[in-house]
């Protein structure tokens, strides 16, 4: 019976966040162990549903980097990262495209449709959904900073009741264009912002921001963020994941969150329990 009355508390305790939340757009950007490790995957699926099904609308923005480079090794091409960002040359576009808008994509839409979601998956590149342009050619190659975003597509789907997935792959100015390689956390905040989103939650394999002690920062100011930047306490694949919690606040959505998706439904802990988990930039 206490094992009965302690359901029941979860549940009432949940409550106030189910009304809180009810029809509001939460952008995901889903990657590290929740997308590799099996179980995790399951879960992850089983949090989206059940966010799902209680009236949040998701949208998740997906990145794909362990299998990318596995890939390119596989035909002996070289993972090279400046910055925390793949330098992406022709052959390694390709791939890149390959990996993100065909098997992870369609793996994500198949995994949340078996659990009882309508899931579709997009890339940046179609009906022109985001524009880009190269970042720093010289530097990164087909590496893509967002010009525009056509928001269309993707609202279109959430008032029919559909999960987007989506790939971070723009389309390119030029006819024939190859397409360029965006950074799935800026992707996912620039997402965030044009669709007016209350939460955006990136899924990491760390606890969230951690100071040089390695101890976890639970809140942060974009002026602490910049000071840790210069500081290098925040480097490597870090920097685009706070960067772009900073450009998704300074563009209206209310909190970005970094939380540990190595722990088991890291998503319901976070968006439905008073403490939450990881890091929150407001």
């Amino acid at each position: 019976m206490k094992k009965k009355f302690a359901q029941v508390k979860v549940l009432l305790d949940s409550l106030p966040y189910i009304q809180r939340y009810t029809d509001a757009v939460f952008v995901i950007k889903y990657g590290g162990s929740a997308q590799i490790n099996p179980d995790l995957k399951q879960k992850f699926a089983r949090d989206i549903v059940l966010m799902y099904m209680l009236g949040i609308k998701p949208v998740i923005v997906h990145g794909g980097g362990k299998r990318i480079s596995e890939l390119l090794d596989a035909i002996g091409e070289e993972s090279r990262f400046i910055d925390g960002l793949r330098v992406t040359d022709a052959r390694a576009m390709e791939v890149v495209e390959m990996v993100l808008c065909g098997s992870i994509n369609k793996e994500i839409t198949t995994l949340l449709t078996a659990h009882g979601a309508k899931a579709l998956g997009i890339s940046g590149k179609d009906a022109g959904f985001i524009r880009a342009h190269a970042v720093n050619w010289e530097k990164y190659g087909y590496v893509g900073e967002i010009s525009s975003i056509d928001d269309t597509v993707v609202k279109k789907l959430i008032a029919e009741k559909f999960i987007p997935v989506i790939a971070p792959v723009g389309i390119g100015e030029e006819e024939n264009h190859p397409g360029y390689n965006i950074n799935a956390d800026t992707a996912a905040a620039a997402i965030a912002a044009t669709l007016g989103a209350r939460k955006i939650i990136f899924m990491t394999d760390t606890p969230g921001v951690l100071d040089k002690e390695k101890n976890l920062l639970q809140t942060l100011t974009a002026e602490q963020i910049r000071q840790l930047i210069e500081n290098k306490t925040i480097e490597g694949g870090m920097i685009p994941k706070v960067q772009g919690c900073l450009r998704a606040v300074e563009h209206g959505v209310p909190k970005a969150h970094i939380i540990d998706g190595r722990i088991e439904h890291a998503l319901l802990l976070e968006v439905f329990t008073s403490k939450g988990i990881g890091t929150v930039i407001r």
